[in-house]
């Protein structure tokens, strides 16, 4: 295996020039540059990127915490937060936390000893003592932490609120919200406020259906829905937190012989992908992913550069209607 010694006898300078040249530190002509890119091309020379890092105590690797990657959402919010990281020129480590607070503080130490230069966090678990105490860089995705850990959101309250209103407008009499649980102290609680204030404000009949911690399995969705649409058979209209909730309640309504939007109309929330190839199409509440997740790494490679940043991050979200209304 060749080492930077050969790259440099084979480029005719010294070590150091070589270190200079990888380490973009100092000046160097572009010949001198020229010579070395070559050399290391011509023996397949292949940078030590442990060592580089801690000469430049930065490894251009962030880590990545969702809780899981199954999941539509975060499936595509890992795509952006990769994209846009590799922009920026940084690497993505990314680590599937599957709602386990234990896995995710061992996560938390591996990324540690990576020496990351930050984290972006999205998980769902309640511990998050541990990222108040960690000297690094975080940016949290829908998650309030502390003052001083800044957070990208949107505006959950106005999508609750348009998602109802749109219910109703649309004549249904006796709706329901499904929605995670509400003890995690999710940014996403705020549509649950949103559901209950404008039913009480309209005088509409109103339900609530919570799921469990492990709120990202299709078949508790399934069940919750199928004992919630046969004990309540005249809930007419439905809010769901999440577009993969709408598909199985799409799901649910089929097997129980209601029509979709005759006897059920449904929102569902985020424009996933899925939400426009399924049929009927759902009509949802449209978070701008792509942009919130460009702005967690603009906000995160600023706070490794040293800046400061705005803690409160929030972005405007969109109804769109399709088929389910």
């Amino acid at each position: 295996m060749p080492t930077i010694r050969d790259v440099a006898e084979k480029a005719g300078v010294s070590v150091t020039t070589v270190s200079r040249v990888l380490n973009n530190r100092g000046y160097i002509s572009e010949h001198t540059r020229k010579k070395v890119y070559q050399a290391m091309e011509e023996l397949d020379y292949q940078p030590n990127e442990v060592a580089r890092s801690l000469f430049r105590k930065k490894s251009n690797i962030i880590g990545l915490i969702v809780p899981s990657i199954a999941h539509p959402f975060f499936g595509e919010l890992t795509s952006y937060v990769e994209y846009y990281a590799y922009c920026r020129d940084y690497k993505v480590l990314i680590c599937n936390s599957m709602l386990d607070a234990a896995k995710e503080q061992e996560y938390i130490a591996m990324l540690r000893r990576n020496q990351v230069d930050g984290i972006i966090m999205a998980s769902h678990t309640l511990e998050v003592e541990e990222y108040k105490k960690l000297d690094l860089p975080v940016v949290t995705f829908e998650r309030f932490i502390s003052d001083k850990i800044p957070y990208v959101t949107s505006d959950n309250y106005q999508g609750g609120k348009m998602a109802v209103e749109l219910l109703l407008e649309r004549g249904c009499k006796k709706i329901a919200h499904m929605c995670g649980s509400l003890h995690l102290d999710m940014l996403a609680n705020q549509r649950h406020q949103a559901f209950l204030d404008v039913a009480r404000e309209r005088g509409a009949v109103c339900c609530t259906v919570e799921t469990d911690m492990n709120a990202f399995e299709v078949d508790k969705y399934e069940r919750l829905l199928t004992d919630l649409l046969t004990e309540q058979p005249d809930i007419d209209g439905l809010f769901l937190n999440s577009d993969l909730m709408a598909l199985v309640a799409i799901t649910v309504c089929r097997k129980l012989g209601k029509r979709i939007p005759e006897d059920v109309k449904l929102v569902g929330y985020d424009d996933v992908l899925l939400a426009s190839l399924t049929s009927p199409q759902i009509t949802t509440i449209r978070q701008p992913l792509d942009k919130m997740s460009e702005l967690a790494v603009q906000l995160l490679e600023s706070l490794i550069q040293g800046e400061s940043v705005k803690v409160e991050n929030c972005l405007p979200v969109e109804l769109i209607e399709r088929e389910t209304t």
